[in-house]
């Protein structure tokens, strides 16, 4: 199965996770620190990728950046990665990659996790149990968000701005947001969406996200899709192919017995010829007795009916036409309604 492109949305922020390799340490000490910082400022500027905020940590690094373009965050997370793989490999005399995979990100919603991402990002060496105190910890951009350092790789998202119509005002709300507890369903939801790259929002900013995104922004729905069962017709139309002829199949006689088609016929008298054959369009069937017996058969695309004769008392199943007259009796007219079998 080919792999997704990189999700991009144009001007939306991008929550993003490097993992070292088997969880072992990617930065030993400071020198390691200092160099991957100056590799992701030159990629930044390179590649035109704004970082609001970052942290490194021995097994993983966290950014929040926003791409000016589809190729912005991929050039960068390759430049860096290239320049500083190299120097550690170099310098440990190892071989190989030093990360579990490709970098993972997605898109969010700045105006619900924008602020929730810039927490988790800089306050992973707390939850970490790295430091006590965000502020303590030297490699992440928290301290310049707070007003302790001025960090030149930061670029303030417009969120960040709101939060104070003065520096001073900006750093105590965000030290103050800092200091409440996360919601760890939200949290969940953030790395989750990062880990597996499908957009983090409300259904609204999806469904927006969808119709600008280089890809699809969800999964597809989990299993085969259903088949949808055709139901057969409840009878078959009046000559359609493969349909029998409504009565063709049996046909009562009045007496209750049944005749089968081809059969030999009686003739008064009681003596049967078998070598009698019935006429093309003719109803196959018995005929006893005279004016007093019966005629019961069935024609082609007929349904069987009953006509009264005259003196004769002549019953028979209606012809092709729908009537049959039996002695000195005038015809009678029948309706018939092609498929229903009734008269």
């Amino acid at each position: 199965m080919a792999r997704l492109a990189r999700l991009y949305v144009p001007d939306q922020p991008q929550h993003v996770i490097l993992r070292g390799l088997d969880q072992q340490p990617a930065f030993v000490d400071d020198q390691d620190y200092e160099l991957f910082i100056d590799c992701l400022k030159a990629a930044a500027r390179d590649h035109h990728l704004a970082v609001h905020a970052w942290v490194l940590m021995p097994g993983a690094v966290q950014l929040l950046v926003t791409p000016s373009d589809e190729s912005s965050l991929p050039k960068a997370m390759q430049a860096v990665g290239r320049r500083y793989v190299a120097h550690f490999n170099r310098r440990y005399a190892r071989r190989g990659t030093l990360w579990e995979g490709r970098y993972r990100a997605t898109v969010i919603e700045g105006e619900r996790f924008f602020l929730l991402a810039s927490r988790v990002v800089e306050l992973a060496p707390v939850r970490n149990h790295l430091v006590t105190a965000a502020e303590d910890y030297r490699w992440s951009s928290y301290r310049h968000h707070i007003g302790l350092t001025v960090d030149s790789l930061i670029t303030d998202h417009p969120l960040y701005w709101a939060l104070g119509n003065t520096p001073f005002e900006r750093q105590r709300a965000y030290r103050e947001l800092c200091e409440q507890p996360f919601d760890e369903r939200e949290t969940t939801q953030l790395m989750q969406a990062t880990l597996k790259g499908w957009v983090l929002g409300s259904d609204t900013y999806r469904e927006w996200a969808s119709r600008t995104a280089n890809r699809r922004v969800s999964p597809l729905p989990r299993g085969r899709p259903r088949k949808v069962r055709e139901t057969p017709a409840a009878s078959a139309a009046p000559g359609a192919p493969g349909a029998s002829a409504v009565g063709a199949a049996s046909t009562a006689t009045a007496g209750g017995s049944a005749a089968a088609p081809n059969a030999p016929q009686s003739h008064p008298g009681g003596q049967s010829n078998p070598n009698y054959s019935s006429p093309a369009g003719a109803h196959p069937g018995t005929h006893s007795g005279g004016h007093g017996g019966t005629h019961a058969g069935s024609g082609s695309g007929a349904t069987p009916g009953t006509n009264t004769g005259g003196a004769g008392g002549h019953s028979s199943g209606s012809a092709s036409s729908g009537s049959d007259t039996g002695s000195g009796s005038s015809p009678v007219h029948h309706e018939h309604k092609p498929g229903t079998g009734t008269h």
